[in-house]
């Protein structure tokens, strides 16, 4: 279900660098193989209709597959239309190692999860902290430093990242 939010959270997404597609339920297997670069490694997705079945990434790594892993997939709790930023929210199945170790990071997020801005937000993970992990990371667009000088992306996180927006209505 497109909405102004999903709308504003795709323009927001892309003007920080990262590459978002909407897909469906239906469509889910090939958008992810189309969006991960082998080796993949992916933390539990809870999303009726989207699985690891049929695609390149491994549901249940080891740590070593996560040392050779060029792309790690995780689910997002929440994305911030205004700020083009993923939730990530830690529910203890790796998500902070697999969003910020392989250089590219596919991040999976339901339309119903876009919140506008940044108060929002807040609320959202209000309610979810009262009810389990209390630990998130915010991610907006690859990881970019300029301690040195010019830009470098991919020192402190991933290189590359792209959003799965997973239509649930």
């Amino acid at each position: 279900m497109v909405t102004s939010h999903t709308d504003a959270f795709v323009e927001s997404a892309r003007r920080v660098d990262a590459v978002v597609t909407p897909t469906t339920a239906d469509e889910f297997a090939a958008t992810l193989e189309d969006a991960v670069t082998e080796p993949a490694v992916g933390t539990p997705l809870p999303f009726e209709g989207a699985s690891y079945d049929g695609t390149p990434v491994d549901g249940a790594p080891t740590g070593a597959a996560l040392a050779e892993a060029a792309t790690g997939v995780t689910a997002g709790a929440a994305a911030i239309a205004d700020y083009g930023s993923v939730v990530l929210q830690e529910t203890g199945a790796g998500e902070e190692l697999l969003g910020l170790y392989p250089d590219r990071h596919v991040v999976v997020v339901a339309a119903s999860d876009v919140v506008p801005d940044m108060p929002a937000a807040f609320e959202e993970l209000g309610e979810r902290f009262a009810e389990g992990p209390r630990d998130a990371i915010l991610a907006t667009g690859p990881s970019a430093t300029a301690d040195m000088g010019a830009v470098v992306k991919g020192v402190h996180g991933p290189r590359d990242v792209h959003v799965l927006l997973l239509e649930d209505r």
